[in-house]
């Protein structure tokens, strides 16, 4: 079914600081090898905030290497969140600044709300973003946007966001209504096809093209043994609707 991951710090806007972000890792972990899990929402129960970014308060009380272990568990965490295996969509309902858009650039998926403001602000705190911006954003919205994005630290609304390629969909009410009917749109899917169908875009598109087809050919061979495979192919010929296992 279904997960979802509620940010709920209020008191902080969301901000990214080492607890909050312990106990994100901890719930990415336990969905990592849940098998009833087949698409993982990530939503703020805080109003008009998505995630406000980095905890610069708790930061400003940590030495050098702290900052650097810190944002290197920043690293990790949103690569973990990119790498899970079945689909993640982000419902960005609010401001998604810094780290905050940095989580939802390590997610499949991005709908913004009607309030949404998405942007990488860092270098007016004469700093860059340094969870995965630098490299995640380029590969969505193309090298130059991405540059003029990070170069002005501008703050883009909802539907600027969509225009450019940003977020999948701009919508005038929740995103995550919105989100969880892409969500339900997914699961009637065989859930190893799926998970097969997100590898090979996510390594294939960091391959020339011929290495790319090649990996497509390997998670191809992947699903030909299922016995979800072989459900689908009665279904269709018994014109009815499949039910997959997962196996």
């Amino acid at each position: 079914g279904i997960s979802v991951i509620n940010f709920n710090r209020p008191e902080a806007r969301n901000a990214l600081g080492r607890r909050f972000m312990a106990e994100f890792r901890a719930a990415l972990a336990d969905l990592r090898f849940d098998q009833r899990v087949h698409v993982v929402l990530v939503r703020s129960l805080v109003d008009r905030v998505f995630c406000a970014g980095a905890d610069l308060k708790e930061r400003a009380t940590m030495n050098q290497s702290e900052v650097d272990q810190f944002v290197h568990s920043l690293r990790s965490a949103f690569s973990e969140l990119e790498s899970l295996p079945m689909p993640t969509i982000s419902a960005i309902d609010g401001a998604a600044l810094g780290g905050g858009l940095e989580v939802a650039l390590a997610t499949d998926i991005r709908i913004a709300g009607a309030g949404a403001k998405l942007g990488l602000p860092e270098t007016r705190l004469a700093i860059i973003p340094g969870a995965g911006g630098t490299q995640r954003l380029p590969r969505i919205v193309g090298v130059a946007r991405a540059k003029e994005l990070m170069f002005t630290g501008r703050i883009l609304t909802a539907q600027t966001a969509s225009q450019i390629g940003l977020v999948n969909e701009a919508v005038d009410g929740s995103a995550f209504e919105k989100a969880v009917a892409v969500a339900r749109e997914i699961l009637p899917a065989g859930p190893v096809a799926i998970k097969m169908a997100k590898l090979a875009v996510d390594k294939g598109s960091q391959m020339d093209s011929a290495s790319g087809m090649a990996f497509e050919q390997s998670c191809y061979a992947q699903v030909i043994p299922t016995e979800d495979r072989l459900e689908g192919l009665r279904a269709f010929r018994e014109k009815r609707t499949p039910v997959y296992q997962g196996r």
